[in-house]
């Protein structure tokens, strides 16, 4: 498809089930040709070519950006694999080493399996040696050396010696290749957070809360740079799957699940939610809305994060980054409050944000402040005549 994109030729993309029911069109039994199939595709678009939209080409930074985010993605998916298979595999011969520290990826926890890969071994740790232990690997958690000396004593079970050595070995080789694929995916996240903060969207989508580096690239990648693929904020949220599907036939409506979308900005979207439910008392505020509501919480989740999905297509057509005093202000004002710097001022010092500094004040000509002054008595005059004449 890019050797296409390349060679300046056109690409539409076409759904599947679109070219089924195009078929249909010219052909009612229930056969199919590649030739035949060709020439629906070809007719069709001669005729509804103003309904669909040819493929923008990346730029080639934006290619290795979402060759970078894919590619991350499935080395992640590759390392959650071998954590649990070695998971699994300590959990039958040496289930203390999973349980010791919070996580059986982390470099400690791979360190200890190393030096201790026998519970015979690990039973011969005691306060001393793992306070030397986690000086040696720069332990920087806040669990001290006896709490994780108590960890290790209840957990301490043993199997057959035959079992023991078989399972010690191939729980060393997972243990190598676990480290391998975290030295990798350091080394990925390096590389994206490299080309993520080159492109000119990069501080557009960190602006907002709850979007760093990972998340931001991932939405990036999956968004593009071309304004002209998404028009409308109702495009954006089908394309990430936010928007629900409604079938409406007589006096029967029903609204379903988007099962087609983009999986991957969908899951983006959702840990944008996830995150900004911690950091945004807006956001946090429309999450328990929902909740009280009655929906579950994934819904929930989902409809936070298609309220922020409009307010980054807004951000993003505009090339402006999100202004959450802009943002809070535009919200007081459909509730109909009347907004002024008074009450944005309150609002900031809630939340502990911080307030722009204020402009210095321009130098008005005597003239001009005691023309404004007039102005403002004759203004308040009808009322304080009003007042003195019923008293």
């Amino acid at each position: 498809m890019e050797s296409l994109l390349a060679w300046g030729n056109a690409v539409y993309p076409v759904s599947p089930r679109i070219s089924a029911r195009a078929r249909e069109r010219y052909r009612v039994a229930a056969s199919k040709d590649d030739t035949f199939d060709a020439f629906v595709l070809a007719d069709t678009l001669r005729h509804k070519h103003d309904h669909w939209r040819p493929l923008a080409r990346p730029s080639p930074e934006l290619a290795g950006l979402q060759a970078l985010v894919r590619d991350r993605r499935r080395l992640a998916v590759l390392q959650r694999t071998v954590e649990s298979q070695l998971r699994a595999t300590l959990e039958t011969y040496h289930p203390a080493v999973a349980r010791l520290f919070s996580s059986v990826d982390r470099d400690i926890t791979l360190a200890f399996l190393r030096e201790y890969p026998t519970p015979e071994r690990a039973a011969r740790v005691g306060v001393v040696r793992m306070g030397q232990f986690l000086r040696r690997h720069r332990y920087r958690g806040r669990v001290a050396p006896d709490v994780l000396v108590g960890r290790l004593r209840e957990q301490l079970l043993g199997t057959s010696p035959g079992t023991t050595a078989a399972r010690r070995w191939f729980a060393l080789a997972q243990a190598d290749q676990l480290a391998l694929l975290n030295r990798q995916l350091d080394e990925c996240d390096r590389a994206m957070a490299a080309a993520f903060h080159a492109r000119p969207d990069a501080a557009l989508f960190t602006s907002f809360p709850g979007v760093a580096t990972v998340l931001g690239a991932t939405l990036l990648a999956e968004i593009g740079e071309d304004r002209a693929r998404f028009p409308k904020p109702g495009m954006l949220l089908a394309e990430a799957g936010l928007a629900p599907v409604t079938r409406a036939s007589g006096r029967s409506r029903q609204v379903r699940f988007r099962y087609a979308a983009n999986h991957a900005l969908r899951e983006g979207f959702h840990w944008w939610a996830f995150n900004s439910i911690k950091l945004s008392s807006w956001a946090r505020d429309a999450y328990t809305s929902g909740r009280t509501a009655g929906q579950h919480y994934y819904r929930a989740l989902r409809g936070l994060a298609a309220r922020w999905a409009r307010v980054l297509w807004r951000c993003w057509q505009d090339r402006a980054p999100y202004d959450p005093e802009r943002h809070g202000s535009m919200l007081l004002r459909r509730e109909g409050y009347s907004v002024d710097h008074k009450r944005i001022y309150r609002l900031y010092r809630e939340e502990g944000l911080a307030i722009r500094p204020k402009l210095p004040r321009l130098d008005v000509p005597a003239a001009t402040a005691r023309r404004w002054r007039l102005s403002r008595a004759r203004a308040s005059a009808p009322q304080a005549s009003c007042w003195s004449a019923t008293a």
